[in-house]
């Protein structure tokens, strides 16, 4: 079986998803009083989030791509190979 390796970049996406939710647990609970302005840090954290997954959506448009065009080349092929085949029982 193959195992697909993570970037360090999903690495780092997932710590930041795993970090927002624990800080929102404990937040939630009452046992993190944090200061005004690192309230904020979620907020940062689902911003550089929204970021990964769109960086990601960009590199899965340009692979769809490249499997359009490698499939209306493949396509184009077969009819050559089948016109070729009919060229040459017809003989």
């Amino acid at each position: 079986m193959v195992e697909k390796k993570g970037s360090i970049w999903d690495i780092l996406a997932w710590i930041v998803l795993v970090g927002i939710f624990i800080w929102l647990i404990l937040k939630t609970v009452g046992i993190i009083n944090t200061p005004l302005w690192f309230l904020y840090a979620p907020l940062y954290g689902a911003v550089y989030l929204a970021g990964w997954q769109m960086h990601k959506l960009d590199g899965i448009g340009k692979e769809v791509e490249g499997l359009k065009k490698f499939q209306s080349e493949t396509i184009r092929e077969i009819h050559n190979i089948k016109l070729d085949c009919a060229r040459n029982h017809g003989k």
